[in-house]
């Protein structure tokens, strides 16, 4: 328990700041999660809406930039894999 009245303040708001960070980690995930299922001509869409999500989760503070932007990179290096596969096939 703790001592100190900020250090209940603390407990409070590391908790407040632990659920939006699971929140904002949740939706980074669920959206690189429907880019990699998603069709192949809804795939662009999809990874516009992961390199969003990754967006933000960098403006809050949950993840660093760099892995935002290792993430995206990966990402739009498998779109353009399959985009190529594509088209060497039909």
């Amino acid at each position: 328990m703790p001592q100190h009245k900020s250090a209940e303040k603390r407990i409070r708001t590391s908790e407040r700041q632990r659920e939006r960070n699971r929140a904002v980690r949740s939706r980074m995930r669920t959206a690189i999660r429907k880019f990699q299922e998603a069709p192949a001509d809804q795939k662009a869409a999809a990874l516009r809406q992961a390199s969003s999500e990754l967006d933000n989760a960098v403006r809050k503070g949950v993840i660093k930039e760099n892995t935002a932007n290792r993430k995206k990179s990966r990402l739009a290096r498998e779109l353009n894999r399959e985009s190529a596969a594509q088209t060497a096939r039909g």
